[in-house]
């Protein structure tokens, strides 16, 4: 039976139509229009939006857990992201998994990807193995830090080469090309992303041709080169802000502390709403509120007091963008929705368009989520 949402304020990619009805049938967006010039078929399920903005799905290429338990370890926490309104997820493992880890992990996740209680499970951002070992949260438990080494990554690529869509690295590691390649080998679409790194420019720009397009969570957990104390060195950051082609991945939470409300505005301004991506990054991790963070609820921090990804969904990261970056409600569907799922090479979702599947929400103007629809199903 086709499905009407009737009085709905659609959030297409960049405008809005209001008072709108849009048709949903066999999981597929079959067509939209204002409401006082498009009739509405006999025989229709309707569904009344009652004003609330009408937007596609979350999609977040890169989180851990719902917060509390990683995704390995309990694939029904992906639930906690769909209530609030993402309807695809990619599972985040991390550098802190030797080679056995991360195949055990990757059959989780590939398992669960199969089941009908992990709907909104689509594949795995690989936070790892090769990153800079100097940067992130545990960073005393990385079996990585030695060479690369194939025997130990191999079976890594093998078990997850059809589902990992992002493989996350620093382009410093010594022969971290020969790594690349024997990913693109295995899987042509693969993407990369630039990942705890103190990378030159140059370094990260040689990986560019090889498919490396996402600054994994922007200005956190990169750094710098200082060849003279009184000169400001140029690093990752300013190679994912001068690459046209990179897209930034940010953190928004509430207090501005993994990306401040500034460093926001002016990622924006330089690359531009098509290439930002807001990414919740939640992680499963209790240490202790260290000094400083007194009151601070949406965020991390692992033993040694190092922030430790956070605890957001992305319609609170959404929020956050309005609040931080005077973002639109257009705006954040575009850095929530449409972005990611063009960086990681999905076609089908990420936007209200006929023939697009339909992963829809309904929110109010403080992006609070109403309903989900799945793949044209009412959850």
């Amino acid at each position: 039976m086709m499905l009407a949402i009737t009085h709905a304020e659609l959030v297409m990619r960049d405008h809005m139509i209001p008072d709108a009805v849009l048709f949903v049938e066999d999981g597929i967006i079959t067509g939209f229009g204002e409401m006082r010039n498009t009739p509405i078929p006999e025989g229709c399920e309707i569904l009344d939006a009652e004003g609330l903005y009408v937007g596609p799905g979350f999609v977040d290429i890169h989180t851990h857990s719902d917060g509390k338990e990683f995704f390995y370890d309990d694939p029904k926490a992906v639930h906690h992201h769909l209530k609030h309104g993402t309807t695809t997820v990619l599972a985040a493992l991390y550098f802190s998994m030797n080679t056995e880890e991360f195949v055990e992990a990757m059959g989780k996740i590939r398992t669960a990807m199969k089941s009908p209680d992990c709907k909104n499970l689509d594949g795995i951002y690989m936070e790892g193995p090769y990153m800079n070992p100097k940067f992130g949260c545990d960073r005393e438990h990385n079996p990585w830090n030695g060479p690369v080494d194939r025997d130990k990554y191999l079976p890594i690529l093998e078990a997850g080469w059809d589902i990992v869509k992002v493989w996350g690295l620093a382009p410093e590691r010594e022969n971290i090309l020969q790594f690349v390649q024997d990913v693109k080998a295995r899987n042509p679409a693969a993407v990369f992303s630039v990942a705890h790194s103190e990378a030159s420019p140059q370094e990260v720009e040689a990986l560019m041709p090889y498919g490396l397009r996402i600054g994994t969570h922007h200005t956190n957990a990169t750094g710098d080169r200082i060849f003279y104390p009184e000169v400001r060195g140029v690093c990752v950051d300013e190679a994912v802000n001068y690459n046209r082609e990179i897209y930034a991945e940010l953190i928004c939470d509430s207090r501005g502390i993994h990306v401040d409300p500034y460093m926001l505005r002016l990622v924006r301004k330089i690359k531009g709403d098509d290439r930002i991506i807001l990414i919740s990054d939640a992680y499963a991790c209790d240490g202790p509120v260290p000094p400083g963070y007194d009151g601070v609820e949406d965020i991390n921090f692992d033993w040694s007091g190092e922030i430790a990804g956070s605890k957001l969904t992305l319609d609170i990261a959404c929020r956050n963008a309005m609040r931080h970056m005077g973002a639109s409600v257009v705006d954040v569907f575009r850095f929530a929705s449409y972005n990611p799922a063009r960086a990681v090479g999905y076609t089908d979702r990420g936007e209200i368009a006929v023939g697009k599947r339909a992963d829809l929400i309904l929110v109010d103007h403080r992006m609070n989520v109403k309903q989900v629809i799945l793949k044209g199903e009412k959850l």
